[in-house]
């Protein structure tokens, strides 16, 4: 949803106010100018697109809770896109991904992981133990101390999460 004309004045004013407070505060904790301004700046981009300002009481704590997020978001993608290079690392030229697939991979490697963060744990731990250990039911129930029922509804949510991934374009 795009910021108003009062929302463009509302951001101006956050900007004005507590842009060189955020980045001073990203810098502290990050360790690097640069990345700090950069996240900073990606802080009220974020801000702009979602078109929801916080009242006065409040700017900094949800300036710095967008900030987290963002610190959050990149140090999982960097985690994964490590572990992603790792494992092709050793394979022979010709199977070595092109830049473009290795970008698709690895976006929808961060997709699996948004999606997996967001699963209740047992729907979680029910869905790996199936798709990554390859257990049956009986013996995911028998790991979780439920029933087969429940495993089988937790894969239920497990795998309508997986539909919405792929298809929520």
């Amino acid at each position: 949803m795009p910021a108003t004309t009062d929302g463009n004045a509302q951001l101006h004013r956050l900007y004005q106010d507590h842009h060189g407070w955020l980045q001073g505060w990203l810098r502290k904790r990050l360790g690097d100018r640069e990345h700090a301004a950069d996240v900073a700046q990606d802080t009220f981009l974020r801000l702009l697109l979602s078109g929801r300002f916080p009242g006065q009481q409040e700017s900094r704590s949800y300036l710095a809770q967008i900030a987290r997020n963002l610190v959050i978001d990149q140090w999982r993608r960097a985690r994964i896109e490590r572990a992603y290079l790792d494992s092709i690392a050793y394979l022979p030229e010709p199977q070595t991904p092109s830049l473009e697939s290795r970008a698709l991979i690895l976006e929808t490697l961060m997709q699996i992981d948004t999606m997996l963060d967001r699963m209740p744990d047992k729907v979680r731990q029910a869905f790996v133990m199936s798709q990554f250990e390859g257990l049956g039911y009986a013996q995911i129930a028998e790991r979780l101390e439920v029933s087969v029922s429940s495993v089988q509804k937790y894969m239920t949510r497990a795998i309508q999460a997986c539909y919405q991934v792929l298809y929520a374009e």
